[in-house]
């Protein structure tokens, strides 16, 4: 899964990245599932995880992002309040390419000095041959 900041303001900084990055995973095995993989830049994260097939991944997105910005605003690290956008996207992968996908994320930040996060998300889902309309993507 795949979800921003809103308005993609460069927010998950060095001081909570591996703090919030734990307390995510927590929520994720809380929630029965399996963290394989996060990481992400200031404006985005990425998770790969394993779910049981009776569990909603919309479910998990959910609380991973509600849980996650209470917690951060609890944290008073921050000086505005912090908010996910409103979205996220949601991917499977093949058992193949899981260590591929776990590669890739653990590679973000050197990923990223070539493609923004909205050039990134763009080809993910053209790659997937996802339609969208991207008056929607950015909310």
């Amino acid at each position: 899964m795949v979800f921003s900041t809103k308005n993609r303001e460069p927010m998950v900084n060095n001081e909570i990245r591996g703090e919030l990055y734990r307390y995510m995973g927590g929520i994720i095995k809380r929630e029965g599932g399996i963290l394989l993989q996060i990481g992400g830049m200031p404006d985005h994260i990425h998770i790969v995880l394993k779910l049981k097939p009776a569990q909603s991944l919309s479910d998990i997105v959910q609380k991973v992002k509600g849980n996650s910005s209470k917690w951060i605003n609890e944290q008073n690290k921050l000086v505005s309040r912090f908010r996910w956008q409103d979205g996220y996207g949601g991917f499977t992968v093949s058992q193949s390419q899981v260590p591929v996908v776990v590669q890739y994320v653990k590679e973000q930040e050197k990923h990223h000095n070539n493609f923004s996060f909205k050039d990134e998300y763009i080809q993910i889902l053209q790659r997937h041959q996802v339609e969208y309309n991207e008056q929607y993507l950015w909310t």
